[in-house]
């Protein structure tokens, strides 16, 4: 572990067990390596770090390996809660109860203390759970979108991250990413992959921080590309400093951000800046050859196209994922498209217009087939291409579109297909035509299909929707295998 990574609190601890179990003070110890007694205090409180030179010297002071010293986990289970103690301690969330601070000392019991841990993560459990409503889960991910928006859906600090590490993996900036460059991408961050059979199934990826291993589902679950991608998801949230998400808002962005990073290794900045820009001048962007020239996924090229076409090609343009029946599951925009929204803002769980090309696209001849289209709508036209998604059941639709003037530098910008929309506002869809209306008002009632999820409560925890003992089970499991490695 190198000293970057080392968990000072938990360093602490050790090295207070392992100088008690040798009968030393702090002035004894400070005696043998050089340091005065009330540094060697702070080092045990987590309060300062040690440096490489005193980590071995005190380990020799110990007779003991550095190793001793550096292994993550707490010497036992008082330190433990010594560790989690203080670590509550610093939330605010504890703070907001303005209780003095708890010293755990000596003659407080290990079970008082066991008390005090387990009670505060109900009570932080119980706040999450509290936050974690349908509405909080919306509000924040529109409050998120407007900051895309502002910033055109370009991370500049994250296109950073990608690039360094593909540098340090040995990507030479050509072209698409190497399988055996993603391979050495894992090792630079110090884990190593596998694929196992029994992932538990509400996860597509669990890491073991313990022995630096990350577990996928083997290929007839999760087939290559697929793989590629959560792999460097997961890699992601290491890449960017990510820490347990406090709330579902930080949750949603740490998700984004991973995802973002993971497209922006498979899809490099610079050699996709260049394919697109080549493209513009030809008029022939396409998110499919995106999708074909780095071997991703058609939502991730699409993510891609969305991030880069703003702040390098100076395009407007929106994106939105969508199912068969129009319900929006992703959107972003900052080209002036109307989207639906409700009262408050917000897009996702809103339906499209079904003049849509997201909705047109699933009545095609060849439904299968990208679908292009310009929409007018009471904010202007715009051009837009569909593609559906035959992996998914019920099947899915991603469109990316821009305002007219801008379709000549798309392909398929001179399709036939053109449609009217009057939505949200006219007799479209919210409101069907008057005389529509009165030809059935009262005389249907249609037999709705209510989704099992429509009564469901919204997951709640660190990492909602995931069954934390089928994950522990599972590293459980596997854990034989990897201390044995």
């Amino acid at each position: 572990m190198a000293t970057s990574e080392l968990d000072p609190l938990i360093f602490g601890q050790r090295l207070r067990h392992l100088r008690r179990a040798r009968g030393l003070t702090l002035e004894g110890l400070g005696a043998r390596v050089g340091k005065p007694a009330p540094y060697l205090s702070l080092v045990e409180n987590g309060r300062r770090e040690a440096r490489l030179s005193l980590i071995n010297a005190l380990a020799g002071a110990l007779d003991v390996t550095p190793s001793d010293l550096l292994t993550g986990e707490p010497p036992n289970r008082r330190a433990r809660l010594e560790v989690e103690l203080q670590r509550a301690q610093e939330e605010p969330l504890y703070q907001s109860l303005r209780l003095p601070w708890l010293k755990p000392a000596s003659r407080v019991p290990d079970d008082v203390l066991e008390h005090v841990v387990t009670l505060y993560d109900a009570l932080r459990q119980r706040t999450r759970a509290g936050a974690a409503t349908p509405e909080a889960a919306r509000q924040a991910n529109a409050d998120l979108r407007v900051e895309m928006r502002a910033q055109d859906n370009y991370y500049p600090d994250i296109e950073r991250a990608a690039a360094e590490a593909l540098a340090a993996a040995g990507y030479d900036g050509i072209g698409a990413v190497a399988e055996r460059t993603l391979t050495d991408l894992v090792e630079h961050f110090g884990f190593t992959l596998h694929r196992e059979q029994d992932l538990p199934v509400s996860t597509q990826a669990v890491t073991d921080l313990r022995n630096r291993r990350i577990y996928v589902h083997q290929r007839n679950a999760l087939p290559t590309r697929a793989a590629r991608s959560v792999v460097l998801q997961t890699l992601g949230h290491f890449a960017l400093g990510h820490a347990d998400p406090l709330d579902f808002a930080q949750l949603l962005r740490q998700r984004v951000e991973a995802n973002y990073f993971a497209g922006a290794v498979l899809a490099p900045e610079r050699p996709a800046v260049d394919r697109l820009a080549r493209a513009k001048r030809e008029g022939d962007l396409s998110v499919e050859d995106l999708k074909q020239v780095f071997y991703i996924s058609y939502e991730m090229a699409a993510h891609r196209l969305t991030n880069l076409a703003t702040h390098h090609l100076g395009i407007p343009i929106h994106f939105l994922r969508a199912d068969d029946e129009g319900v929006i599951w992703k959107a972003y925009e900052n080209d002036g498209i109307p989207f639906p929204t409700d009262a408050t803002g917000v897009i996702e769980g809103e339906r499209v217009c079904r003049q849509w090309g997201t909705r047109k696209a699933f009545l095609s001849h060849d439904r299968f087939a990208d679908h292009a289209q310009y929409t007018t709508t009471p904010a202007g036209q715009f051009w837009c291409s569909t593609h559906v998604e035959i992996d998914h059941e019920p099947n899915e639709a991603v469109t990316v579109g821009t305002p007219a003037a801008y379709a000549r530098y798309f392909r398929g910008s001179r399709t036939a297909h053109r449609e009217v929309s009057a939505c949200p506002d006219g007799e479209c869809c919210r409101h069907p035509p008057g005389e529509l209306a009165a030809r059935w008002l009262g005389r249907a009632w249609p037999a709705i299909r209510v989704p099992s999820y429509v009564l469901a409560a919204l997951p709640a925890g660190t990492f909602p929707g995931v069954d934390l003992s089928e994950v522990y089970d599972f590293l459980d499991r596997h854990a034989a295998d990897a201390q044995g490695e």
